[in-house]
């Protein structure tokens, strides 16, 4: 009898204390999101300039103490805003590429996709994150797995267009042709709004498509 009731004991205290972890764990998450979109909110509004891992924890409203406790450092934390936007440019474009149709089809998603306009605060989260990539090895290696997960998207569409017409063409340099087009077309509608990207994505994949 009594090793039953150790035996429940036990029990009762694991159960009791499995739902408290798992509390405290659903708390440690939510603190931790709540820490990455204050760090996008001072980057994209100051850049990096005002960026440190204090004044984001006076921006959350916890201490800096507890932002060090979700993050070594500055670092860790610009790593985890580089993860943190992936749903929000490449998901979707891994997505269009990937769903149901031939290259036509496709095609058509990722120009629908690409002309999209972009939000102004995602914009100035960009450039703050390239500039810290120029200072900083650990978030250039981040942003650069990321944009090479973009350029496999673009890479992945071409593949669909030499599969489905039987052709023995290389689809990487065709893929990454466009992927640095896009990218050169999206820092010269920062500066001149006057372009028709629609236009020119549109003739670019035209070219590349035809191209023997």
């Amino acid at each position: 009898m009594a090793t039953q009731a150790t035996g429940t004991a036990a029990g009762t205290a694991s159960t009791a204390g499995g739902p408290g972890r798992a509390r405290a764990s659903a708390k440690g998450e939510q603190t931790r999101a709540r820490l990455i979109a204050a760090a996008r909110t001072l980057l994209a509004g100051d850049g990096a300039g005002r960026f440190t891992t204090r004044n984001v924890a006076a921006l959350c409203g916890v201490s800096h103490g507890m932002c060090h406790y979700h993050f070594a450092d500055r670092t860790e934390l610009v790593v985890a805003v580089v993860e943190d936007i992936r749903p929000e440019w490449i998901t979707p474009l891994e997505e269009a590429v990937a769903g149901p149709g031939g290259y036509a089809e496709r095609a058509e998603r990722v120009v629908a996709l690409l002309t999209r306009p972009e939000s102004p605060d995602l914009a100035r989260l960009h450039s703050a994150l390239h500039w810290l990539a120029l200072n900083d090895e650990r978030v250039r290696a981040s942003l650069e797995a990321e944009y090479a997960r973009w350029r496999a998207a673009f890479v992945g569409l071409f593949r669909c267009l030499v599969d489905e017409r039987g052709e023995d063409r290389d689809p990487v340099p065709l893929g990454e042709a466009f992927a640095a087009a896009v990218d050169g077309l999206a820092a010269i509608g920062a500066l001149d709004g006057t372009v028709d990207d629609e236009r020119v994505l549109r003739t670019l994949l035209d070219s590349l498509s035809s191209a023997g």
